[in-house]
Parts: C-alpha cells; structure tokens; sequence
C-alpha cells in the first residue's frame, strides 16, 4: 500500500510539473491562440470582373497583393454575383472576398454570425436603374421587365425595396441575367430597364441607348452605401491572421494608387477586365463608371441595419439579418495606423 501512495505522489507531482511548464512556456489555450498557425500558404480570393471591384482589380494587375503577401500563394476566382461567392465562402473553398453589401450580411445570417466576417470598405456607390427612354416616371415600370444580376444580390434587394415603396411590387416583372446578356437583351428590346452596378450601367447607357432612371446615390444620406465590401472566413481570420494583416496591407496600397494615379488605375482596372472578360471597356466607358464610384475602406458600417432591414421590405427575408458582431476592423485599423491614415469606425457592428 506505501509503494502505491508513493506511486500516485509521483504521478500527481508529474501531471503538476507538466502544467507548470506549459505555463511557463506562455502557452495559451484559448480558441484564437490555439488556431493561429501563422502564414498562410495559400489564400483563395473572390471578386467580380465589376469596376465596383477596382480595389481588386488594381491590386491583381500592379502585382500590390502579391507584394505584401510574399510566400502566400494567391488563388483568383471571379463571380458574376454575390449569391454565388456567398456559397463558396460557406463552402470554404474561398478565404478572402469582395462581395455587394447584402451577399455579404446573407453569409452571416446563414451562418449564425460564424462563418465570416466584415474586415474593410471597398467601393461606395457605383449602382444605377437605367431605362429606356420611353419611361419617365415609375408608374411607367408596370408590365415591364427589369433586369438585375442575381436573385438576392445587393441590386436586386435594391430595386426591390425601390419598387415596394413606389407600390409597385408584383407590377413589375423583375428577372435575373448576367451583366453581359442584359446588356444584349437591352438591345434587343427584350428588358426595358436593369438595376445594375458599373460598368454596367454604363454600357447600357453608351452602347444600347439607355438612360438613367435612378442613381442610387439618390436614396442614401451624403449619396454614401456601401457597393462592394470585404469579407473573410472566419477560421482563415483566426487561423492567419498575419496573412489577413498583409492583404489588406496591398488593398490600402490598391486604393492609395488610385488616389495618386486615377489615370493609371483606370488603364489597370480596364486591363484585368479585358484579360477577364476577353475585352477591353472603351475609355468613355470607363471614365463613366470610374466618375461614379469612390473608392474607400469604409464600410460604412452604420447602414447595416438598414441594409439588413431592407431585404424584408423587398421580401427577401421575412426577418431582417441579426448583423451585431460581424465587423472585425482590427487588423485593418492597425495597417491604417502604420500607414499614417486616419482609422475607420464599426458603426457598433463589432459588438452583438
């Protein structure tokens, strides 16, 4: 019986000098220090061929992303929508992505706020209804068909709220295309209006005779929405977050480039799309779309709830997406810092 009281004195004192080391060697057991296992060797990035998406268009093109990333692989993948990157994100076959305002509060609600958060503004602005001329007022819409690019996508939670509070819901008919056939059905007289982001809007306007019915710069105070956001898993957040740091590192870089050289940018932009979308936007054309967005790390965090409040009005949601806790602006605001810029607010979307 005393070997064995010896014995389990040996065993206890073992097990204590085990956790007297481990925490003297600081080890943390908490979830994020746990899961942060430095560099990532790959990072997968989602954004659209969309002037909306200039940020990452300049920053793939000037090789900005690349730079601040070093041995990080960077994987592209384009989307037409938001709807479709959502499930990507969800799917986790995609890291880091640009996506519209309301894919973006989508992937949070369908997640129970888990799966990603918001980490930096991109574009304000950049969406407009345009018709053909024969429209002048909304009455002019009943019957007719309009056009945005994805079922739930940030235009189409737009005109719909648009439409419902002109009471013009189910008057309309309001179908979904990808840019590039709106564009042809515009033309051929099959759509008479689109909600579409640049350069859409744009090409409607100088290729297919269109007019502009709304800028939805029109509907929001100072004329300021957010367009286009960034997003991030959250497990890649916590896993890498010197990676998430060093990305952002190469947006702020991508924006700073279009603030000192919009020509410059603008011939970037227009070439990424071209290598895209296998041609180039004639320079009127892109001097329009690029006039009618600005470029920001804002998110623009305080209209959120609005946003979130306007899919139930356009009857895409029953109830409005709980958003409280998506914004971590953290690791943005540090590179802001460094970079001697002036540090954004979360409009109280970092806390639930």
């Amino acid at each position: 019986m005393r070997t064995r009281s010896v014995l389990a004195t040996i065993a206890a004192l073992s097990l204590l000098a085990t956790a007297c080391s481990r925490a003297d060697e600081g080890e943390d057991t908490s979830d994020t220090a746990a899961q942060d296992q430095g560099a990532a060797a790959e990072l997968r990035l989602g954004y659209f061929p969309n002037v909306t998406h200039a940020p990452a268009l300049i920053g793939l093109e000037k090789g900005l992303f690349e730079k601040e990333l070093g041995k990080t692989k960077l994987t592209r993948q384009e989307f037409n929508a938001g709807p479709n990157e959502v499930s990507a994100l969800l799917g986790g076959s995609l890291d880091i992505g640009f996506i519209g305002s309301g894919p973006a509060i989508n992937a949070y609600a369908k997640s129970n706020g888990k799966a990603v958060r918001l980490i930096s503004g991109v574009t304000s602005g950049g969406a407009q209804l345009v018709t053909t001329s024969d429209i002048s007022k909304p009455e002019d819409l009943a019957g007719k068909t309009v056009v945005t690019p994805q079922l739930g996508n940030t235009q189409d939670v737009a005109l719909k709220k648009w439409l419902a509070g002109k009471d013009l819901t189910g008057k309309v008919q309001v179908t979904n295309m990808e840019n590039a056939q709106t564009l042809d059905a515009f033309k051929g007289g099959q759509v008479q209006a689109a909600w579409l982001p640049e350069p859409w809007s744009s090409r409607l306007v100088l290729e297919a005779g269109a007019k502009v019915f709304l800028d939805e710069k029109e509907l929001w105070p100072d004329g300021k929405f957010p367009t286009t956001v960034l997003v991030v898993r959250t497990e890649f957040l916590d896993e890498h977050p010197q990676t998430v740091k060093a990305f952002l590192k190469g947006l702020v870089a991508s924006i700073g480039y279009a603030e000192d050289s919009p020509e410059d940018a603008q011939a970037a932009v227009n070439k990424q799309l071209e290598a895209l979308t296998g041609k180039a936007l004639k320079p009127e054309t892109i001097k329009r779309a690029w006039s009618n967005i600005t470029l920001t790390f804002d998110p623009i965090a305080g209209q959120f709830k609005q946003l979130a409040q306007d899919q139930v009005t356009a009857g895409i949601a029953e109830k409005a997406p709980e958003v409280g806790g998506f914004a971590d602006l953290t690791q943005l605001n540090a590179v802001l810092r460094e970079a001697g810029k002036p540090e954004v607010d979360a409009g109280g979307l970092d806390k639930k």
